[in-house]
């Protein structure tokens, strides 16, 4: 049981802190000069986020799983050329050691943890969810003083509200954690319906920052956006299926085995979600390539390019543990 929570509160983090801490380095590259106490304060959560992510990459060696370590969603072959073009084009200094520190990280147990080790991990976690509060309510005053006419930042009010979303998951996670040490790789990181909102709207996003020019690759990205939606209502109408005929065997009579057998699975979603999402990922790959190599012409921070694609990375794990779970 300690073994799992050290291991799942280590691998969430070092996904989510990396993600945080970008959010915070977009949002702070975002502001025009004039706004110095919104940059510095993002500025400070960067920094902030930065040492969190430095001090679980410290203890994750030989205690996270290879698939996660596997899957290139903590860091890829672009990431460190992206944050170094990024640091250069913004001015915002980016520590690559860590990036290269959490690429050598390697798999393990984590067997036999020590108290001294669980303690640390869970002061990690309360130390997490404090900044988290903090990241998540100034996003909320950006979003409040963009929207009253009082604010001007280069990143969309979406996007704004897409980021303090995976604030919030983030935060919920190790919320979850802390209260149920046995949970769930599936119930940890919930439902396909959030990771596909969120591709769709990376694929808006990728749309709205490409230069006019880029014409294919717009096209390109609406349909992935245009798919992503249509999963997002194949999943409404799964769940309304479901609780109807959940709602008809109560009234026949209590539900037993066989009966939730029979209810609409989702499996079929989930093998849709891994094809658009792997596909998503090609598509992923080759922008982050050609944006590097300045062969893409657009207004895309390299780091944000990296960053979507960790995020496609990250969802296609989650749904082959997904896939594997249903098989067993």
């Amino acid at each position: 049981m300690t073994d799992n929570y050290i291991t799942l509160s280590l691998e969430t983090h070092l996904f989510f802190a990396r993600i945080m801490k970008e959010h915070a380095l977009f949002l702070e590259a975002g502001f025009p000069c004039k706004n110095n106490d919104w940059i510095q304060k993002a500025d400070s959560l960067r920094q902030q986020f930065e040492k969190l992510l430095t001090d679980v990459v410290d203890i994750s060696n030989g205690r996270v799983n290879s698939p996660i370590l596997n899957s290139d969603e903590l860091v890829t072959e672009f990431t460190i050329p992206a944050e170094k073009t990024t640091s250069f084009l913004s001015g915002v200094p980016i520590n690559t050691d860590i990036s290269k520190a959490e690429h050598n990280l390697r798999a393990g147990t984590g067997r036999n943890a020590s108290r001294v080790l669980f303690q640390l991990v869970h002061r990690l976690n309360n130390r997490s969810v404090r900044l988290l509060n903090e990241l998540i309510d100034f996003k909320q005053d950006i979003l409040d003083e963009v929207r009253g006419g009082k604010l001007f930042t280069s990143n969309y009010p979406l996007l704004i509200e897409h980021i303090q979303r995976e604030a919030k998951l983030y935060r919920s996670t190790i919320i979850s954690l802390m209260q149920n040490r046995q949970i769930s790789y599936r119930k940890l990181f919930g439902t396909e319906n959030f990771w596909n909102r969120i591709m769709m709207e990376h694929a808006l996003f990728i749309r709205g920052l490409l230069d006019p020019t880029e014409e294919a690759l717009i096209k390109t990205a609406n349909d992935f956006a245009m798919d992503y939606q249509k999963l997002l209502d194949a999943a409404k109408r799964q769940d309304r299926i479901a609780t109807n005929r959940m709602t008809a065997q109560e009234r026949r009579k209590p539900q037993n085995c066989a009966d939730a057998e029979n209810t609409v699975s989702m499996s079929e979603l989930t093998r849709a979600s891994l094809a658009e999402t792997l596909k998503y990922q090609e598509f992923k790959t080759a922008g982050t390539k050609g944006i590097l190599k300045r062969d893409i012409a657009s207004i895309i921070l390299p780091l944000l390019a990296d960053h979507m694609l960790r995020e496609a990375n990250h969802y296609i794990c989650i749904l082959r543990c997904a896939q594997t779970e249903e098989d067993r």
